[in-house]
């Protein structure tokens, strides 16, 4: 550890490199991202090398130098040659730490590219205007819908000029695919799966028959073929050569041969590959979490019914309430009119009822006999219990409110998500759960998490304390909940909650957070009804992208794997000037799904015009892995 003011500069000069200030997960994934996939010089900046991923950093080869500083302050950017640097990435530490270092960077290089994380994204989107060349992304936000999907088991989307972009797995991929995504799909073995793998064009199927049959191949209408004729024996002059013109004579006694149809040949033919596929496919709209009325207004009812918390009193309020109603019912009986009914009920219980007198009684002129005062008495008695408690609810509400306490799940919660861990990723998934119309509850063992209050204020329920996980999980209420998901930033301690709530729920879903693929892989291939994503897997990609001038709309996920949804503008300078979709497409890794033309503001799915070559102005959306995309993106800087 060095003193504070001093680093470990790097052992000689550097230019034209890319700098990572951070040594967290994302930065580890960030680094690992230039190195292998753009082939760039890159300079770590970290605040102490002995913690996080900074020792995993230093071992990764490619990377330029880490240097040591316990402050992002302007000496520590001049060290990591802030002034010869084309790209600067701010990963790590707070919103207000990151802008004063993006702004500093601007200072000592105003050409420089700087990308830098921000929880605010609208904080981030005004500084963005204050930058000349920068971009504020957040990672939470990006990797946020890859875990709310899965845990609702459906997968995530990105939406693209009013489409939303989804991946679809073996029965459930429909004729209308934009393109296969993966294949060789294995639970069991994640690292057989192959992403965007070669496909075939429309006239693949014509290609081979015209290789089979060749020019004299006698190919007939509706498929058939006649088999070969046999060939003639060889005579003495022939030299093994068949005699031209010969036809070999059809008698009584030679039957002629059947046409029969065309076997497929084994050779030409594809294989079927192994394992499950993947496509991606587009919706018309956002497919939306279905939850009937009637189950939303039992879950209110319910979840009032939490004050109540005795349950002599709650007999007590149900008794009171079935002898109101039977009490109405009598009343409407004898009346035959509800409004009344409704009318003088709603009197009885506020204990402003109009009893009648001796003198009305012997005038006849009384409210309806015996059995109507005996309802209205029954009404009005009940109502004194009913006020106090309906006044205590009251109170409690506001009172909690003013209070800032989180609330507890009540005895109403039902199908509803676990969160566990309120983190950044933690509030981003949870205030979108809530959104959908998920029901919702928050686990967080620390009461000072910056996500308590924003959950808070949406009447998210959060359980506190750092009690275990089956006590907590218990409060959550898990035997009824739906899924659990564990986003803590500890592998171990996310497999710990996921393991207590598959004990304590057989049958509920499990989503978690893993950083280790060896560790995710043990996690798929031992549990059922599970889910592992990476945020710094899901969010690096866009980083990259984003370092390099490229714009990714979202990332989609196949299983523990990463495609990428990215739209790339044609600019004057670019080298993808000239491109056609051959040239994009060939060498693996990607696949142009839409195309945006300078004449023309239409977004056009399913470009089929292969060889139009690519001018200044023109966007192109594209499904790409992350190599895929690092060779568009090399492309995309490139002077023609």
């Amino acid at each position: 550890m060095t003193s504070e003011g001093w680093g470990t500069p790097p052992v000689e000069p550097i230019s034209q490199h890319y700098i990572v200030c951070g040594g967290n997960a994302l930065a580890h994934r960030l680094v690992l991202e230039l190195v292998e996939h753009y082939e760039v010089p890159v300079v770590v900046l970290v605040t102490d090398r002995t913690r996080d991923h900074a020792p995993q950093i230093e071992q990764i080869t490619g990377v330029a130098a880490v240097v040591e500083y316990p402050n992002l302050t302007e000496e520590a950017l001049r060290a990591v040659s802030i002034d010869t640097a084309r790209g600067l990435a701010l990963v790590e530490g707070s919103d207000q730490d990151n802008i004063h270092a993006a702004l500093s960077a601007q200072g000592h290089n105003p050409d420089i590219r700087i990308v830098f994380r921000m929880f605010n994204q609208r904080l981030g989107e005004n500084i963005e205007r204050l930058l000349r060349n920068g971009a504020a992304l957040s990672g939470s936000a990006t990797a946020a819908p890859a875990f709310a999907a899965a845990a609702l088991g459906r997968p995530n989307s990105v939406e693209i000029d009013g489409r939303y972009l989804h991946i679809a797995f073996d029965d459930a991929i429909s004729s209308d695919r934009i393109c296969v995504v993966a294949d060789h799909i294995d639970r069991q073995d994640l690292s057989k799966i192959r992403l965007l793998p070669e496909q075939e064009g429309d006239s693949a199927q014509f290609v081979r028959l015209a290789r089979e049959f060749g020019d004299d191949g006698p190919v007939r209408q509706g498929g058939l073929r006649r088999a070969p004729e046999p060939e003639p024996e060889a005579g003495p002059d022939s030299e093994g050569e068949p005699e031209r013109g010969h036809e070999p004579a059809v008698g009584p006694e030679v039957e002629p041969e059947v046409e029969r149809a065309v076997e497929p040949d084994p050779g030409a033919e594809p294989e079927e590959p192994p394992g499950g596929i993947a496509a991606l496919q587009a919706l018309r709209m956002e497919p939306r979490e279905p939850i009937s009325w009637a189950r939303r207004l039992r879950w209110r009812v319910l979840d009032t019914m939490r004050f109540l918390t005795n349950a002599r009193l709650r007999v007590v309020l149900l008794i009171a309430l079935a002898a109101v109603l039977t009490a109405f019912a009598v009343l409407w009986y004898l009346n035959r009119d509800f409004g009344w009914t409704v009318y003088i009920s709603l009197l009885d219980l506020a204990g402003a009822a109009q009893p009648d007198q001796q003198a009305d009684i012997a005038a006849g002129t009384g409210t309806g006999g015996l059995w109507q005062r005996v309802a209205q008495v029954v009404i009005t008695i009940c109502g004194i219990t009913f006020a106090p408690v309906a006044t205590a609810i009251a109170v409690e509400v506001l009172g909690s409110g003013r209070r800032g306490l989180p609330r507890n799940p009540s005895a109403g919660t039902r199908d509803h998500v676990i969160v566990v861990g309120l983190g950044n990723v933690g509030t981003r998934v949870a205030t979108q759960l809530h959104e959908m119309g998920v029901p919702v509850v928050c686990m967080e063992r620390d009461p000072q998490a910056r996500g308590i209050s924003a959950v808070r204020a949406l009447g998210i329920p959060v359980v506190l304390g750092d009690g275990p996980f089956e006590e907590q999980l218990r409060r959550a209420r898990l035997k009824h909940s739906r899924a659990v998901i564990a986003l803590s930033g500890d592998d171990a301690t996310n497999l710990e909650a996921a393991l207590e709530a598959r004990h304590g729920n057989p049958d509920v879903r499990v989503v978690v957070r893993l950083f280790d693929d060896d560790f995710a892989g043990h996690f798929y291939r031992t549990l059922d009804n599970a889910a592992s994503r990476s945020v710094s897997y899901l969010a690096a990609p866009a980083f990259a992208a984003a370092l390099m001038g490229s714009e990714v709309r979202g990332t989609l996920s196949v299983f523990r794997h990463v495609l990428l949804i990215a739209e790339l503008t044609v600019e004057d300078g670019s080298g993808l000037i000239g491109l056609n979709r051959h040239d994009l497409e060939d060498p693996g890794g990607v696949r142009v799904i839409a195309a945006r033309f300078a004449r023309s503001n239409q977004l056009h799915w399913g470009f089929a015009d292969r060889t139009r070559r690519l001018a200044p102005g023109d966007r192109i959306v594209v499904a790409a892995t992350r190599s895929g995309l690092a060779r568009l993106n090399t492309v995309l800087v490139e002077e023609v």
